[in-house]
């Protein structure tokens, strides 16, 4: 690990990755990458996941090339030196902001999303000038496996270098000196990483999870807000950081909702063989979800299979807030359905928790809507829709709290793999004396009313 980090930092020192150029021609060497192994790609994940071709496009190649693709368009633009205003006090002077890179720089990717929460976060490093370490999941065997092969073979490991292991390669990792470490995961491995980084004044970016709501009033176009509901959840079975956790339905129309919510699930038929759904990454969180499954609660679903990991789409009714399962996230195919009567109740519970990674609102109402926008504090959301807001590279994505720290995503993954420099440029022609000895009264005076 030390060769590797020390090799890195010798190659950022040559000051290469700071050429545009260089730079768009590494992401466009990884697009081409990429497109070159799809099929091997694809085989990958189908083995961690039985995930289909359709969706490994949708959710996470897709979603790569769009950032590259955005990323070299927009690139000359990002790095432009920005011209700001300089204050009397400084006169005769101009100051402006440079975009530098930070350096060697760690990204620890998830296993839920394997290659999209590995290189987006990778394609944002490059952009910014940054070389890499990438230590995808080591959860997900088979495509952490693939991305050390392609990627190493391409690319120099001074400038891109993929490692892979568990907790102990991990461990030795965060005993090195890096510019910057942005991870994925858990909240609890997430404070394991803030902690590491503190050590050494490392800046981390840190996309966690939690228990993100999805709150449902009266008024509402209960067909399409089902329909995207039901997608949302159930994509990758659950396993998404911003999936809705639960639902909070005003109990006027919980029995229609319920009634809407099991006909989408029966009409989209989720299964492995429709190329529609996974199945749960191991053994370990299948068994996790299955204890979830409250019998005296069950309304529809919960059939299952040890053997095969999966877990058919559940819903749990007259669940609480008191409830094992709104304990921590479930992060699996297991919707739990809380009525509630007056919306300030369920505001107050959402915040008696901590901050949610996203929230989601389905109303027509904009009292409604404005209220839970306003109260309720959370990193992402949408109306009237769910995961979406994560297509929208114009978004900033990124949690709060105990969700997460700091965001990334077009532009804003730039920013979070660069410095802003500032920078005053004085001229010489003239050099007032105000702030040199004697110091008077009549001085001080200036001052305070320039400063005012």
């Amino acid at each position: 690990m030390n060769e590797i980090v020390a090799a890195q930092k010798k190659f950022f020192q040559t000051n290469v990755t700071k050429s545009i150029s260089f730079r768009i021609e590494q992401l466009k060497k990884l697009k081409q990458l990429l497109k070159e192994n799809e099929q091997l790609l694809n085989e990958a994940i189908f083995k961690d996941f039985k995930k289909s071709e359709f969706d490994t496009y949708t959710t996470e190649l897709g979603i790569i090339y769009s950032e590259i693709n955005l990323a070299c368009k927009k690139l000359h633009k990002w790095v432009r030196t920005k011209r700001v205003s300089t204050n009397f006090l400084n006169f005769p002077g101009k100051s402006y902001i440079i975009p530098e890179p930070l350096g060697v720089t760690l990204i620890i990717g998830a296993w839920n999303y394997p290659y999209q929460l590995s290189l987006s976060p990778a394609i944002a490093a490059i952009s910014a000038g940054n070389t890499i370490v990438l230590k995808p999941s080591e959860i997900a065997v088979e495509t952490s496996s693939l991305l050390a092969k392609i990627l190493n073979e391409a690319f120099d490991p001074a400038f891109f270098k993929v490692v892979e292991g568990g907790v102990i390669e991990t461990t030795k990792l965060l005993n090195e000196k890096f510019d910057k470490i942005f991870f994925t995961g858990s909240t609890a491995v997430g404070k394991i990483i803030y902690k590491a980084a503190a050590k050494k004044l490392t800046p981390v970016t840190l996309e966690l999870g939690g228990k993100s709501p999805a709150i449902i009033d009266e008024n509402f176009n209960i067909k399409v807000s089902v329909k995207r509901l039901v997608w949302a959840k159930f994509l990758n079975a659950g396993q998404t950081c911003i999936a809705p956790d639960y639902v909070c339905v005003h109990e006027s129309i919980k029995t229609e909702f319920l009634k809407q919510l099991i006909a989408e699930i029966k009409t989209s038929n989720f299964k492995i063989e429709n190329n529609n759904y996974v199945q749960i990454i191991n053994q370990k969180n299948t068994k996790r979800l299955i204890s979830l499954i409250n019998s005296e609660k069950l309304y529809f679903g919960g059939t299952y299979n040890l053997g095969e990991n999966t877990i058919d789409p559940t819903i749990l009714t007259d669940v609480s807030f008191n409830d094992e399962i709104m304990e921590d996230e479930i992060f699996g195919p297991i919707l739990p359905v809380i009525a509630y009567k007056n919306i300030d109740e369920i505001i107050t519970q959402i915040k008696l928790k901590p901050k949610p990674l996203a929230c989601y609102i389905f109303s027509n109402n904009n009292a409604f809507i404005k209220k839970i926008e306003k109260e309720v504090s959370f990193g992402s959301g949408a109306i009237n829709d769910a995961v979406m807001q994560i297509t929208n590279e114009n978004l900033p994505f990124g949690g709060v709290g105990n969700s997460g720290i700091g965001s990334y995503h077009g532009v804003y993954g730039f920013k979070a793999f660069s410095h802003y420099k500032s920078i005053l440029r004085k001229s010489t022609w003239f050099e007032p004396n105000l702030k040199y000895y004697p110091l008077t009264k009549f001085k001080l005076k200036l001052i305070k009313f320039l400063m005012r």
